[in-house]
């Protein structure tokens, strides 16, 4: 995955941001948010755009557009570089490959193990019992 190329295909828009902040807040746009079209993308191919569109299944536009907000810094520029580095952690994310689990046996010991504690619980909870009389 070529980071450049993929970055260039983003595009960005900065909003006023919400909140408390007083006066500057209200006339400066800080908060950035990050536009991408999964669809019409160049960077993947069908198969990484399938696993990618259900990847972000909830956050997928109808037009099948990703928008991600960044509001956390007052700086424009911060909040761009933040919500960009969070973008490409979740293609990464979105990309990687499961592991194929291989089902093993449960070892012994700790078969035995479960098994001793078993009994020593249920040893201590008879002898919480009043002894039966004959």
């Amino acid at each position: 995955m070529d980071t450049n190329t993929l970055k260039s295909e983003l595009s960005y828009k900065y909003v006023r941001s919400s909140g408390s902040g007083g006066q500057h807040v209200n006339k400066v746009s800080s908060k950035a948010e990050l536009y991408f079209n999964l669809k019409d993308s160049k960077v993947f191919n069908d198969d990484e755009k399938q696993k990618l569109s259900e990847f972000f299944n909830n956050r997928l536009t109808k037009e099948n557009i990703l928008i991600l907000a960044c509001d956390e810094s007052r700086s424009q520029f911060r909040n761009k570089a933040l919500v960009t580095q969070r973008f490409i952690e979740l293609i990464q994310e979105g990309l990687k490959k499961e592991k194929i689990r291989i089902a093993t046996r449960i070892p012994r010991g700790v078969k035995k193990r479960r098994l001793k504690n078993k009994r020593i619980n249920a040893d201590k909870k008879a002898k919480r019992k009043p002894p039966e009389l004959e």
